[in-house]
């Protein structure tokens, strides 16, 4: 009986020792890299202004799109502001602003300060369709074509460098 008891014990000691030790080799930075070259899932999103929806056939008719996920709480979202007023001049290319998890007053208040880079302004209240991005954070960016595939992915506030790669790419 006692020798149970001391494998019994054991195999819960390498048990719990496994699951630590499984957990402590996991890579657990964010990798975007498997959406690169994939076509966008499905989404469903409600637009910022109006009652109706805005859904992933709607992108089909931009040569160039960049879907933007921001908010007016989100401090990095004002540092890159000024990049996509710059990207919103580009003619070859369409934004999409998602503003996440925000009130619709705090965002209309921060475009109406700010400017309105976006062509299309939708919101994703709980955060649930983003999610269907890969989104975790934000601010986030996915520069898609035509047929809706990723071209790149951009985790964090738009860069100069950001800006120049969109650019060179859009041409």
């Amino acid at each position: 009986m006692q020798k149970i008891v001391k494998t019994i014990i054991f195999l819960i000691f390498l048990f719990i020792l496994s699951v630590f030790f499984i957990g402590l080799n996991r890579d657990t930075n964010y990798n975007t890299a498997n959406q690169i070259n994939k076509e966008i899932p499905d989404f469903k999103v409600s637009y910022l202004d109006k009652e109706n929806f805005f859904t992933k056939n709607d992108l089909r008719k931009n040569n160039f799109t960049l879907i933007n996920f921001w908010a007016s709480w989100c401090a990095p979202c004002r540092i890159e502001h000024p990049i996509l007023i710059r990207l919103s001049e580009e003619k070859n290319m369409k934004i999409v602003g998602v503003n996440f998890k925000d009130k619709k007053e705090q965002a209309k208040k921060f475009l109406g300060e700010l400017g309105n880079p976006y062509d299309v302004s939708t919101k994703d209240m709980y955060g649930k369709q983003s999610v269907l991005f890969g989104i975790y954070g934000i601010p986030e960016s996915i520069l898609i074509d035509k047929e809706l595939i990723v071209i790149k992915k951009f985790v964090g506030p738009l860069s100069v460098n950001d800006l120049n790669y969109i650019k060179e790419i859009i041409k």
